[in-house]
C-alpha cells in the first residue's frame, strides 16, 4: 500500500503528491470532472481546490466529506516527477 505524506494543489487542476517513500508524483484531476459530478464542485466553489488535505493515516486525500481520492488511485493514475 502506498501512503501519502503531503499533497500540494498546482495550477490547471493538477496535484503534486508526495508519498511516504519520498517519491513525488503528479496527478491530473480534470478527467474526474467528467466522470463524477461531485468533483465539478472543485471548479465552481472558489478556493476549494486549494483546500486539499491528506487524510488521517495517509490513505488518501480529501477536500470535504463528498470529494476524496484513495492513495492507490493517486499512485496508479499519476506520473512520476523527476527533479
Amino acid at each position: 500500500m502506498h501512503k501519502i505524506k503531503d499533497v500540494k494543489p498546482m495550477g490547471n487542476m493538477m496535484l503534486d503528491v508526495i508519498f511516504t517513500t519520498g517519491e513525488e508524483r503528479q496527478y491530473d484531476v480534470r478527467p474526474l470532472l467528467e466522470k463524477f459530478d461531485a468533483f465539478k464542485t472543485l471548479i465552481y466553489v472558489n478556493g476549494l481546490f486549494e483546500q486539499v488535505q491528506v487524510d488521517c493515516g495517509g490513505y488518501g486525500i480529501a477536500w470535504n466529506d463528498d470529494i476524496d481520492l484513495d492513495c492507490e488511485d493517486l499512485w496508479y493514475d499519476s506520473i512520476p516527477l523527476t527533479r
